[in-house]
């Protein structure tokens, strides 16, 4: 059987695996396999690992869950999608880190977004920018009921989906610290606007599976917050392992709706 050329599976070897946890760095994908393993007491294995695609099978229940990295950014994120779609997925969920900017979310937070703003430009190759970045509601009402099955605090509101983690998320710490002119005051703007965070994939999992008429949803933990220039490994490790175990605990009621 012949495989998808960037994450080397076929349909045999996700074994009818109808949902794919996305967290973005590929080392993230064998915490998440793990856990979801433990708290559903099943398996997990490697499947590939493929330049930034790193793949592991696990399961709940009766069901089979795939978790697939997709390196940051649209461009390998849309590649991830396109080819888990191919395979077959029909669920998809970013599990991944942001950085908060409103001030009363807090590190160790989770966001679940509910749509996002599309800054960036993958999307725009499956959708033009009119086209809304949403969340699938059962998708969004199943993270929302798994961060409260584990008494997790969470926020639901618009994301900020940024191609750049520097200009484009306003930071000044940058090489040359200069921002772009259409990017200077953005984030004043944003929540003006109640965007809760800025991250750089939502936008393109939730346009993409929307438009091909798919489920997607988001939900990451904070790792940092405005005017916080340095992400502590402190505040990494609250931000992911909070966010790795909503999802994990979400699984029992994304499963439920096919």
């Amino acid at each position: 059987m012949k495989n998808v050329y960037h994450l080397d599976l076929n349909a045999e070897k996700i074994q009818g695996a109808k949902i794919a946890l996305l967290p973005g760095d590929p080392f993230r994908s064998q915490t998440i396999a793990e856990t979801v393993a433990r708290t559903y007491k099943t398996d997990c294995v490697k499947l590939a690992w493929k330049r930034e695609f790193c793949t592991y099978l696990t399961g709940i229940k009766n069901q089979r869950i795939l978790v697939t990295s997709t390196g940051i950014g649209g461009p390998s994120t849309s590649i991830a999608i396109d080819e888990l779609a191919q395979l077959g997925i029909t669920t998809f969920i970013r599990v991944g880190t942001t950085r908060a900017i409103q001030e009363y979310i807090d590190i160790g937070d989770v966001v679940i977004t509910s749509g996002s703003v599309r800054l960036d430009g993958a999307s725009t190759h499956y959708a033009p920018i009119e086209y809304p970045a949403v969340a699938h509601h059962e998708v969004l009402n199943a993270l929302i009921s798994g961060a409260k099955k584990i008494n997790a605090r969470y926020h639901v509101g618009v994301t900020a989906s940024s191609d750049t983690f520097y200009s484009g998320e306003e930071r000044q710490d940058s090489f040359n610290k200069y921002i772009l002119r259409k990017f200077q005051g953005s984030t004043a703007e944003w929540q003006k606007l109640h965007v809760l965070n800025y991250e750089m994939e939502s936008s393109t999992v939730l346009t993409l599976t929307a438009s091909m008429g798919l489920r997607g949803g988001c939900v990451t933990g904070v790792v940092n917050k405005q005017n916080m220039q340095d992400i502590s490994a402190e505040s990494l490790k609250s931000g992911e392992e909070t966010v790795v175990h909503v999802a994990a605990a979400a699984l029992d009621y994304v499963s439920a709706i096919g």
